[in-house]
């Protein structure tokens, strides 16, 4: 069909350590919303669908992991949908869409969503996804990580006055303004924080938030970037903390930290 492919219902189960999560799917086509949803219960995932926006938001307090969502819904589309979802909640987004080309994906990135899938597509890769999502933004909110005595409640990094909550993936201004990172930017910035003053490389970045090697053409990194650069920088076209190192990667450098 136009949405889904069909795939054999053999499709493996291993390593489904997070097949208790609830994913939301949000899609006004009816059979392709209960087709995911058949699908990924099938795999053992609990599963909630909503046909619009206004559905997705009376539902999201069901004790929602992931959101699955298209982007061409009626009314609200979803690019709105997960712009305002981003400020509100702290959920794995996976955006869905017929509309594959790259600067619709680029614009689902730059607004927040984790990842992103052009229809038709193969309901296997769907689940490759679910799952590679779900591991990044694990410890889940009301679960308590273990106790490490290397990694205490407060652990943070800091550079020119920013602090970075390792905890709570909560990025703090040098005057005191707090802001929750999406899931992608937070572990950009913890790879860069983590080798200050060292080039890593898009493909560290790329399986650090999003779990694959970074492809050719592929600009998920390079929009995680801009938006961290428009936090941090006071000039984002003339980065000081976050550079540039052409054909390399990036560096967090920290010559001028203050914190």
């Amino acid at each position: 069909m136009d949405g889904i492919d069909d795939a054999p219902a053999s499709a493996s189960r291993a390593g489904a350590h997070d097949e208790s999560a609830l994913a939301l799917v949000v899609d006004d086509d009816d059979e392709i919303r209960e087709l995911i949803c058949d699908y990924l219960a099938g795999m053992g995932y609990r599963t909630r669908g909503a046909a619009n926006g206004r559905e997705m938001w009376s539902r999201l307090d069901e004790g929602v992991d992931l959101v699955i969502l298209d982007l061409m819904l009626p009314g609200e589309d979803g690019l709105s949908l997960c712009r305002t979802l981003r400020d509100r909640r702290s959920l794995p987004v996976i955006m869905i869409s017929a509309r594959g080309a790259c600067s619709e994906r680029i614009i689902g990135l730059e607004i927040g969503a984790d990842d992103y899938l052009a229809k038709p597509f193969d309901p296997r890769e769907l689940l490759a996804r679910v799952r590679a999502v779900l591991r990044r933004s694990a410890p889940r909110q009301d679960a308590r990580p273990p106790a490490s005595p290397s990694v205490p409640d407060d652990a943070e990094r800091r550079f020119a006055g920013w602090r970075l909550n390792l905890r709570t993936r909560r990025l703090q201004s040098p005057e005191g303004r707090s802001f929750e990172l999406p899931r992608s930017d937070f572990m950009v910035l913890q790879a860069l924080s983590a080798s200050p003053d060292r080039i890593v490389s898009r493909n560290m970045l790329s399986r650090q938030a999003f779990g694959r090697d970074h492809l050719p053409g592929d600009r998920a990194i390079d929009v995680c970037i801009s938006r961290l650069r428009r936090l941090l920088e006071d000039e984002a076209r003339r980065p000081r903390f976050i550079r540039t190192v052409r054909n390399e990667g990036y560096l967090l450098e920290l010559s001028a930290d203050a914190g």
